[in-house]
């Protein structure tokens, strides 16, 4: 089974305005082959999507993100198969425009993971059959405390990157939980600051504490820039190592870019699974157009510079990384191969 997972995609501010007058495929540019190609796509969707009239812009925040009703259909034309919603701009507008858009991605038939009306909703892990696999999607935010979801009020799934924290604790029990009822585990967070090219010190440990708890994978979000992957032995799980690709840094948006950081510069991430686990990694990169807000396939010296900063990020950790069909590959060991 393949599985593509992109980084932060924003579809509210210039996007929007650009979907209302293009057809919804359009952001996608000519990455959308790759997506036709998966059986599962996972999106972290940086916005809130609801109409024009549903809540009104989070006070003391800076920047407030909303897409339209159309964006549901760009995430169509991508064939995307859930979104995670637990980061700092669910709730955007409000608890009214949260819950529009879960209604309207229920209506579409996208499940979304990390937000929702009640604690239970928010937290619960999201079931994706495919394949003839089971697999759990959980996505949780260190961003936004005063979001989180309690009873009677909509919010996402907060959990502090803090493994003594009560929440870290009830979410490796939703892991283990979740690894009990499916073939493999997911776990998406969106945490730490923007603009950060390597995982905070206590992220490691946090990420690896998940895979000890039973994900097969962890993908990371917010920094805004592809952070390296680490691949953690988990003694005695089948697959035996867990990716953990701290962050995929963005996909689409309409973000100034930082010169040196270069923010318009990512991968689509394209995983292997089978049943015990992620068998291969392999990073397709991508420039962003954020003038036009549109995605495209890197070349030349974009892709080079591009794939160039993520094998030095990569071998930070212990990772090797080959150049591949235009873009990166990571092999992870067979089963055979760990015995």
């Amino acid at each position: 089974m393949r599985l593509a997972a992109t980084g932060d995609v924003m579809l509210g501010r210039n996007a929007g305005v650009i979907l209302r007058r293009r057809p919804p495929e359009y952001v996608w540019g000519d990455t959308l082959p790759l997506f036709r190609e998966a059986d599962v796509v996972l999106v972290n969707l940086e916005c809130v999507i609801a109409g024009d009239e549903a809540g009104d812009p989070w006070p003391r925040k800076v920047f407030h993100f909303k897409a339209p009703p159309a964006a549901v259909e760009a995430l169509r034309a991508a064939h995307v198969t859930a979104v995670t919603l637990a980061n700092n701009h669910t709730l955007d507008y409000g608890p009214t425009a949260l819950e529009e858009m879960l209604g309207l991605l229920g209506e579409t038939g996208i499940p979304a993971a990390g937000a929702g009306r009640t604690p239970e909703e928010a937290r619960r892990a999201v079931t994706l059959k495919v394949e003839g696999l089971r697999i759990g999607l959980i996505n949780c935010t260190d961003n936004e405390p005063g979001w989180e979801a309690r009873a009677g009020s909509p919010g996402v799934c907060y959990v502090p990157v803090d493994l003594h924290d009560e929440r870290a604790r009830t979410l490796l029990d939703l892991v283990r939980a979740a690894r009990a009822g499916h073939d493999l585990v997911i776990v998406a967070a969106h945490w730490g600051p923007n603009m950060s090219p390597e995982p905070l010190p206590h992220h490691p440990p946090f990420a690896r504490a998940l895979a000890d708890a039973g994900a097969d994978l962890f993908i990371g979000t917010s920094a805004h820039v592809v952070q390296g992957i680490e691949l953690y032995r988990v003694a005695g799980r089948p697959g035996g190592v867990v990716p953990i690709c701290y962050d995929l840094g963005d996909y689409v948006d309409d973000y100034a870019v930082d010169p040196d950081l270069r923010n318009d510069r990512s991968f689509l991430f394209v995983f292997d699974l089978d049943r015990t686990g992620v068998r291969g990694i392999h990073l397709q990169p991508i420039l962003i157009d954020g003038w036009r807000c549109q995605v495209k396939r890197a070349r030349g010296a974009d892709a080079a510079e591009t794939m160039a900063t993520m094998v030095a990020r990569c071998r930070k950790m212990g990772t090797s990384v080959r150049p591949e069909g235009g873009g990166l590959t990571v092999d992870v060991e067979t089963p055979a191969a760990r015995q």
